[in-house]
């Protein structure tokens, strides 16, 4: 089989752009996995989240310490009270007594002390981690749209997943390693002290370890890498299979999918079985050469203890920290593989956190209040997403304060673009989009917001209730006024057939409700904003016409003292519009009401007699033969 589950999307928005991918897990999002070792500016930016908790820390790394320092401690308390408290002649009652509470104290010590570590370690891992989410969550709401235009919201929900909980890890284990490194380097100096040629006779086993590391070391970081990405595309197959369900069923793809998955799982359960050999084998290995060292010590040891040149608690002192020389070892290895996740992972978050605000309010921006005149002109503007290849050209138009203006024309005429202008999704090339008579770009964005409601072709809920949903424009507004807007668009016996009705939960994007129940719903949070302009971006192209009965009414209310820019492909949608502009390949074609465009008999006229519902239902063929001698350039 060499069919793909996962497929392109290749349906593109009317300014030419392709949307954004929602790939949770594709290959084509996939991203390395392991970094650099150490990077000095990723540990530089992770430690600006890290310093206010820098007592904590200091604190943290005190009591790792202080744990390093028991563990050292307690196979020389026995070593005392073997060699000075049990002699040939008899036991020292007096000796053993104190290494008795010398060896109570020191366990005590080492309990409190790693009871310390854990607790201030996990909760600051969790702070840091906290605030890395809502400093990037917060950036991610205040950036361009330019930005969010090409980027995968499967990347961006990996990096505030997966990559903060990396960078979580990092955290947790980097003071515990800092305990790692003192713990080894203190065995070390330890046994050396205790007899420096039994120290170098044990150490003789670790060039035998390094050895085996050089080797390991890149083909375990091959193996890990290839376990990470088959599990990623696994689990992109496993989620597009899974939202795509309804589709899936409906076409009789339950087999063929099965199939394609099954590969992807076999291929994933390969390398994660490969990936597993390599993290084990470490292990016999390292038990393997702590006997080999352990014998070592037993060996010669005991015949120097035998001859008198060695005491029985020296040998046995050692033998305690042969058991725990290898441990350290143990960590740090695996200390290196977080390290190189965490520096990748530290690279990507600071890619999102230092994403340039492109659209940022002027410093002596002023503030539109509520009794602006709702006017907005568009002056000669210029614009396109990429500025070689513009969607707007030359545009100028102005929209009175209580007008409703419709814009029309066939798909990738930038109307949509044109309305996204007027709410500074974007900047003009050249020209001004003036609102309220002041040009957007003077004005703060905030208060842009509160002026302008806008409503989608396929309108966002949000999970929570109903009553939450309509005032989402409005967190002030009271229940009274969430009622009073739903009643007016015809939203409100609906709500009241659900379940708990202004309380009912609705599902991830109102999944419970039909498509015409969002619409009204979104209709209704429109009206309780209360703004002075409403931009409608063809509400009504994907409703039945019972609902687009209603929303009809509804905009009869909505648009009652208000400013409306209403997109439409359905012409007789437009009919009662004050105005009606004309666009075609981002230009201003003709304007003016049905009946003065019906009587120019240019291009609006000629599209209107052929009778079809809608623009985007007139064959190119036709629309070509419908505009001659017009100039598209």
């Amino acid at each position: 089989m060499t069919e793909e589950i996962e497929t392109e999307r290749n349906d593109v928005r009317e300014d030419g752009r392709r949307p954004p991918r929602a790939v949770v897990g594709s290959h084509r999002i996939e991203e390395e996995m392991f970094g650099k070792v150490f990077d000095g500016n990723i540990v530089g930016r992770i430690w600006t989240f890290v310093r206010p908790y820098k007592a904590q820390m200091l604190i943290a790394v005190f009591a790792v310490l202080t744990f390093t320092a028991t563990q050292l401690m307690i196979p020389l308390i026995i070593r005392y009270a073997i060699d000075h408290g049990i002699a040939t002649d008899g036991a020292n009652n007096a000796v053993l007594l104190h290494s008795i509470i010398a060896f109570a104290i020191a366990i005590l010590i080492n309990f409190a002390a790693s009871y310390v570590q854990e607790t201030i370690v996990g909760r600051v891992a969790e702070d840091v981690l906290f605030d890395i989410r809502r400093a990037m969550f917060s950036h991610l709401q205040r950036v361009s749209l330019s930005f969010m235009d090409k980027t995968e919201v499967g990347r961006l929900m990996s990096r505030l997943q997966g990559d903060v909980n990396s960078m979580q890890e990092f955290l947790e284990t980097s003071v515990l390693s800092v305990g790692d490194i003192t713990l080894l380097f203190g065995i070390v100096g330890v046994m050396l002290y205790l007899d420096f040629r039994l120290g170098l006779m044990t150490l003789a086993v670790l060039p035998v370890l390094f050895i085996v590391r050089i080797y390991w070391l890149p083909r375990a970081r091959v193996a890990f890498v290839a376990a990470h990405e088959t599990n990623s595309v696994t689990n992109g197959a496993l989620a597009e299979a899974i939202h795509g369900v309804r589709a899936v069923q409906s076409m009789d793809r339950q087999s063929i999918n099965f199939t394609l998955y099954d590969d992807k799982a076999h291929a994933n359960l390969k390398a994660h079985l490969t990936a597993a050999k390599y993290a084990q084998v470490m292990v016999p290995i390292v038990d393997s050469l702590t006997g080999v060292a352990m014998a070592l010590v037993i060996v010669v040891g005991g015949s120097r203890v035998l001859n008198q040149e060695l005491d029985v608690g020296v040998m046995v002192a050692f033998l305690f920290y042969i058991q725990r020389f290898f441990d350290p070892i143990r960590s740090l290895t695996l200390q290196y593989s977080v390290m190189q996740r965490a520096m990748a992972s530290g690279q990507r978050l600071t890619e999102v956190l230092d994403v340039p605000v492109d659209i940022t309010d002027a410093p002596n921006a002023r503030s539109l209040t509520a009794d602006m005149d709702g006017s907005v002109e568009f002056r000669d503007v210029v614009f396109g997403y990429d500025p070689k290849h513009p969607v707007l050209k030359n545009i100028s138009f102005k929209v009175k304060p209580g007008e409703t203006v419709a814009l029309v024309g066939p798909t990738g005429s930038g109307k949509s673009s044109a309305m996204a202008l007027v709410h500074r999704f974007y900047d003009t090339q050249h020209g001004q989009v003036l609102v309220g008579g002041h040009d957007v770009r003077e004005l703060t964005q905030d208060s842009l917001g509160q002026q302008i409601a806008m409503v989608l072709q396929e309108p966002f809920l949000f999970t929570g209730s109903v009553f939450e949903n309509i005032r989402y424009h409005k967190s002030e507004a009271t229940f009274e006024d969430v009622v009073e807007a739903a009643k007016a668009v015809g939203a409100h016996d609906f709500i009241m057939t659900l379940s708990e009705g202004y309380d009912t939960e609705l599902g991830e994007r109102g999944g419970n409700l039909s498509l015409g129940q969002r619409q009204l719903i979104s209709f209704a949070r429109a009206l309780v904003a209360d703004a002075k302009i409403l931009v409608l971006d063809e509400a009504t192209a994907n409703i039945d016409s019972y609902t687009e009965m209603l929303i009809q009414k509804a905009l009869v209310k909505l648009l009652e003292n208000r400013t409306g820019l209403v997109i439409a492909h359905r012409l007789a949608t437009i009919r009662e519009a004050d105005r009606i502009i004309v666009l075609q390949n981002g230009q201003l074609i003709e304007m003016g009401n049905h009946d003065q465009l019906m009587a120019n008999g240019k291009l609006y006229a000629k599209l209107y007699n052929l009778n079809y519902s809608s623009f985007d239902d007139i064959p190119d063929q036709e629309l070509q033969a419908a505009t001659p001698g017009e100039s598209h350039t």
